[in-house]
């Protein structure tokens, strides 16, 4: 327990950070509400009226999420595997070789589907 210390200190000075801030500033913050402070902001334009249910997004907005997290999950494992692929010897290479082709495959998915055209 006692390794653990610096984690829980830090853990607690960060939440008192927190807690602090936001009482201050809701005590120290002005209170001037309007209706234009109220409204929704979104980058200056207008707010443009939804229908219900949300609308719907284009196939682009999944194939672009599609690309992100096919990218972020091949960083992750090979982050650690370039760190030990001396220790992981020939079994390593094996298993990062199936990986990225299974992450190919994704890539090429994407690729055919047009998610890589910013158009």
């Amino acid at each position: 327990m006692e390794l653990y210390t610096p984690v829980f200190v830090l853990g607690g000075i960060g939440a008192a950070f927190v807690a602090v801030s936001m009482v201050v500033g809701s005590i120290a913050g002005p209170k001037r509400y309007n209706r234009a402070k109220l409204q929704a902001y979104e980058c200056g334009i207008e707010p443009t009226p939804q229908p219900a249910g949300g609308g719907r997004f284009t196939i682009k907005y999944y194939l672009t999420a599609m690309l992100f997290i096919v990218f972020d999950i091949e960083i992750i494992f090979l982050y650690p595997w370039a760190v030990h692929f001396d220790a992981l010897g020939l079994f390593g290479l094996i298993a990062m070789v199936l990986f990225l082709v299974n992450v190919s495959i994704a890539y090429a998915y994407e690729w055919r589907r047009g998610g890589l055209e910013w158009d």
